[in-house]
């Protein structure tokens, strides 16, 4: 009879197997290659298009009718009731499910065409129309989530449940990185100028999930160190910590082979990429060589840490020294009141930086092979939320129709594609769906989004969880 003692060897024995195989190195390789700080680079599928990402998220859900979804034909219908055919069966939020009027609301601003392809951008974003000639907008973007966080977390993860990892996570995981010195994924958070405090955002939403923490993102600071304890504390020199980091590593090897914990290595790693970014992190935030020419074209913000217009520059910076994914988070455009006064206040944070950073990446010879996306995790409603006023008005929650823009990484550029309906409540021609979207980013990186799997309790995961399709119409 096989004691309890032998079955937990042979467990042992096939763990240590699975893990080997995955990682591809022995222990003791393992440890050299972590301690010599080699990039974790990744094999694609296929050819790339682009080498990163810099999502540029609009946290609240813009509303596309304000923004970049024109609907003239609206103001002739203006303050009359939604019909019920048009709703259909679409979920309403709790916050107008109650309303006994639902009444139209069309955009109290006005469009004008832009650039060779006359493309038609909201009066609040002048100089993201000087861009649309490099943008391929989706104005038919649809998710089923209708809340903040299910849908940020579906978006961001594949999932409207917590848990999943971020698709940063995955391109770390998938590819690694360009730059043994910084992380492969970097987040960067902007309070916008009619930020909205009670919608957070969660660490876990750049978290890994069930993928090895390494593949997490790391979050820049604007004030203090960029990261926390970036600095050694006083009366501890580089050297030192250098010492105290070898002397981790060696009692950290030997409780991997004792465990066999593939943890236990990734803290090792986490160690050494912390070591590394002391060195390089204060390299990448110091702006003593941007000119004054590259400041003013990002805006007067850019030179105050945290703001949206210093992330971007930041994030071109990133871009520049192989950053893998790049997220900026900016806050404040969940407008469900005082619209037309905060949606100003929202675009007039974002404009100009976003524009800025496209024309950049193209003079710089980077937008080739960088892919830069710009939107939120849901839309707005047709109708007004709450009292529909001459000169105010709010929009509620809407996953049936949204737009979202992507430029640069082998997307083709001066397009519009997708339609909805007159009042810009439902698609009616080219669909894309949340994980279309994310199987098409994927796709341009060199990655098959069926492929890119972890094994995790039994099943294979993946960011598009069992959907998806690649949108070839975006492709260049």
């Amino acid at each position: 009879m096989t004691s309890p003692r032998d079955i937990s060897r042979s467990f042992r024995a096939l763990y240590r197997r699975q893990f080997l195989q995955q990682a591809g190195l022995s222990v003791g390789g393992m440890a050299l290659s972590t301690l010599a700080g080699q990039a974790n680079a990744g094999e694609t599928h296929f050819v790339p298009k682009a080498k990163r990402i810099i999502y540029l998220f609009m946290h609240g859900g813009p509303s596309q009718l304000d923004l970049l979804d024109y609907k003239p034909e609206l103001r002739k219908q203006h303050g009359q009731e939604l019909p019920a055919s048009i709703r259909g069966e679409q979920r309403l939020t709790g916050m107008t499910s109650g309303q006994k009027s639902l009444p139209i609301t069309a955009s109290l601003f006005n469009f004008r065409q832009h650039g060779e392809s006359g493309t038609w951008v909201s009066e609040l974003l002048p100089q993201m129309g000087t861009i649309v000639d490099d943008i391929c907008f989706v104005r038919s973007m649809h998710t089923e989530a209708i809340n903040h966080d299910p849908a940020v977390t579906y978006l961001q993860t594949g999932h409207q449940q917590p848990g999943r990892p971020s698709f940063g996570s995955w391109l770390s995981y998938g590819l690694g990185t360009e730059n043994n010195s910084l992380p492969a994924f970097v987040v960067m958070l902007s309070d916008g100028s009619a930020a909205r405090p009670a919608d957070p955002l969660y660490a876990r939403l750049w978290g890994s999930g069930f993928l090895p923490s390494n593949h997490q993102g790391v979050a820049l600071r604007s004030q203090g160190d960029p990261v926390l304890y970036l600095s050694n504390p006083n009366g501890l020199d580089r050297t030192a910590r250098r010492e105290q980091l070898d002397a981790l590593a060696a009692l950290n090897s030997k409780q991997f082979g004792r465990e066999l914990d593939p943890e236990i290595s990734t803290r090792i790693t986490q160690y050494e990429m912390a070591f590394r970014m002391q060195a390089s992190v204060p390299e990448l935030t110091s702006m003593v060589g941007e000119t004054k020419a590259t400041f003013e074209a990002y805006g007067p913000e850019s030179r105050q840490p945290g703001t949206f217009a210093a992330n971007c520059l930041l994030a071109r910076r990133m871009a520049e020294r192989g950053v893998r994914f790049i997220q900026l988070y900016h806050r404040g455009w969940d407008q469900h009141y005082n619209l037309p006064s905060d949606l100003r206040l929202q675009c007039r944070d974002v404009d100009q930086p976003a524009a800025a950073l496209i024309r950049d990446l193209k003079q710089r010879g980077l937008l080739d092979e960088t892919l830069v996306i710009w939107g939120g995790e849901f839309g707005r409603t047709t109708y007004s939320q709450g009292k529909l006023e001459p000169t105010n008005y709010g929009r509620d929650h809407h996953g049936g129709c949204f737009t979202m823009w992507l430029a640069g990484g082998g997307i083709k550029p001066g397009v519009v594609h997708g339609e909805t309906d007159d009042f810009c409540y439902n698609v009616i021609r080219d669909p894309v769906h949340v994980h279309d979207l994310n199987a098409t980013l994927l796709h341009q990186l060199g990655l098959d989004h069926e492929r890119l799997t972890y094994r995790f309790q039994g099943r294979n995961y993946r960011l598009t969880d069992v959907h998806g399709h690649v949108v070839q119409e975006l492709l260049a």
